[in-house]
């Protein structure tokens, strides 16, 4: 057990997965920054990670906006031969590793736990040690899209298939912990694509263990209007940030 798993932290903060809908934590995270709501410790899986680790690494949640909506879908992913993933993280890669002043997990100013799903044993792992880039690259590998990730001779993908809220590694270590879920099911009256259809299947499998663990949180935050955006909307970067952010100062108003 490492020192994060040991200590105990006055506030939790648990970043679901969600692909594009992660923007809506940054707006979140800017209503969290605006009411002095400070995190001592985050919790993140796939786009959760990717917030999470800038977050924990110094960066306001303004700057990580700019960082992430000025990079082109392109950019960000490569697309190559499907052995492994139908497109390649590279773009991302090279944002992760020419940004983060931190390189490994354990250096994070602030505590961070990144999910993880090992392929090769079928587990759930939550890493709080190791290179910071690799990790949250494989958190961030959606299986079959993207290109899944080899760490000292496994290969993990998207922690979301096991635990997209990751709040067990962090459960009973916080005085408060708050719950960040950006993939509200909602009712869906037209199918609009395969992608569509994957979406829903994959959310309704992880939103069957949504309601234990919402008994389990101090707060609990999940803007309904995300149910408008898909796992690769880039291009409504803004408007999913304005969700967050306006659905999180009503929550807080209240």
């Amino acid at each position: 057990m490492t020192s994060v798993f040991k200590r105990k932290y006055k506030q939790g903060l648990v970043l679901s997965g969600g692909g594009a809908r992660g923007f809506a934590h940054l707006g979140v995270l800017q209503c969290f920054e605006e009411h002095n709501i400070c995190p001592s410790i985050i919790s993140g899986v796939s786009a959760g990670s990717i917030v999470g680790a800038f977050y924990s690494d110094g960066y306001k949640p303004l700057e990580i906006f700019k960082l992430f909506s000025s990079q082109k879908m392109y950019r960000l992913m490569r697309l190559t031969f499907p052995r492994f993933g139908v497109l390649r993280v590279s773009g991302l890669k090279e944002i992760l590793v020419k940004n983060l002043r931190s390189k490994r997990i354990e250096d994070l100013p602030i505590p961070l736990v990144i999910a993880v799903t090992n392929y090769n044993t079928g587990k759930i792992e939550y890493l709080s040690e190791g290179n910071l880039a690799d990790a949250v690259l494989a958190s961030a590998a959606i299986p079959v899209l993207f290109e899944v990730q080899k760490i000292n001779g496994n290969f993990y993908f998207d922690g979301g298939v096991m635990d997209n809220l990751p709040l067990k590694p962090i459960l009973g270590r916080c005085k408060k912990i708050i719950a960040v879920h950006v993939n509200p099911l909602g009712k869906i009256e037209k199918i609009n694509g395969l992608m569509q259809v994957a979406e829903r299947a994959f959310h309704l499998a992880i939103g069957a263990e949504l309601e234990n663990k919402k008994q389990n949180v101090d707060l609990f935050i999940e803007p309904p209007e995300l149910t408008e955006y898909g796992l690769l909307d880039v291009k409504n970067s803004l408007e999913m940030f304005k969700i967050g952010y306006k659905h999180t100062s009503q929550v807080l108003g209240k």
